[in-house]
């Protein structure tokens, strides 16, 4: 595995699909795909960041964003930090930027960021000299997640996004993971679909350039993909929803409803999972579904994002 980068990666930081054009997003999935490489070897680790230093500062908590990090930073044997809510001087009231300055003291190559404020990685950016990834804010943005999202779409889809069709399915209104899928797919020319009940899918969302739909059987007609998104269950009790059962018999992706859908259609999944409520078990477990994958291809994206961002001058 080579990483001779001989492109010019400009970024310091990543803080939204925003910031990416669409050479820079090839760029990237090019070298996750090098990186991929290492995860299937006996011996999977490389010292390609050997002597740099990786914290991750995770306020939110996370199972596979910040696990996948780690791993990422300790396959490329990178020292590797982790720091949540309950272990940091926030809890005893310090302010996000004295703690944010604290860590940079420490001399970190790289800060992995994920707190429930929007902006919270971008405010620490401006501060900081070393790069700052954005592992979720609030319900702004998501930019890794969209990345292996479109690396395992990638993969399944043998390069060829031109004239695809994706369906986001759920709670939309609350996702930060939509908001950057969606971001992502219209610069690669993927047709975006939206569904969700109407208390689910944010007040601006006409202006985000997709075909919004409140029926799951016509808005899964003739699509290529379809991806779920975990219904935030803190909503019920927010009176968004009548109820659960409602909601699951409407909007719970089902084997029935992929008869609409094209032959092939691959199936996605942030996680977690709420089996029987977003997704049915027959679907999520189905050989079409992206869903392992797409955990597989979270460490190679972000072995990718930590090289980038620590190496560059």
């Amino acid at each position: 595995m080579s990483t001779t980068n001989r492109y010019l990666w400009q970024h310091k930081d990543l803080l939204s699909i925003e910031q990416l054009s669409s050479e820079d997003i090839f760029h990237l999935l090019d070298l996750a795909q090098s990186f991929a490489e290492i995860n299937r070897r006996p011996v999977r680790k490389v010292p390609t960041l050997q002597g740099r230093t990786v914290i991750l500062f995770f306020v939110e908590n996370s199972t596979r964003t910040k696990t996948s990090f780690d791993v990422a930073g300790k396959r490329l044997s990178a020292d590797t930090h982790a720091l949540s809510l309950s272990g940091s001087s926030l809890n005893k009231g310090e302010s996000l930027l004295d703690t944010g300055l604290t860590l940079q003291a420490m001399n970190p190559d790289v800060l992995v960021v994920r707190h429930s404020s929007s902006g919270a990685a971008a405010f620490l950016a401006k501060q900081l000299s070393c790069g700052v990834v954005n592992a979720g804010d609030g319900w702004h943005a998501h930019p890794t997640q969209a990345l292996l999202d479109c690396y395992s779409l990638r993969q399944a889809w043998h390069d060829n996004f031109a004239d695809r069709t994706l369906l986001i399915l759920g709670d939309i209104a609350h996702s930060r993971v939509a908001r950057s899928n969606v971001q992502l797919l219209h610069k690669l020319g993927v047709n975006v679909r939206l569904c969700g009940p109407r208390t689910l899918l944010p007040p601006c969302v006409e202006s985000w350039g997709c075909h919004v739909y409140h029926d799951l059987n016509q808005a899964i007609e003739g699509v290529d993909a379809v991806m779920c998104l975990r219904l935030q269950l803190e909503r019920q009790q927010a009176g968004l929803l009548p109820n659960l059962a409602e909601y699951s018999r409407r909007f719970c992706l089902g084997p029935m409803h992929l008869t609409h859908a094209k032959q092939e259609v691959k199936i996605l999944h942030p996680g977690p999972l709420n089996r029987g409520l977003e997704i049915s078990d027959v679907v999520a477990d189905a050989p079409s579904s992206l869903i392992l994958n797409q955990v597989e291809a979270g460490v190679a994206v972000r072995m990718a994002i930590l090289y980038l961002l620590a190496t560059r001058k």
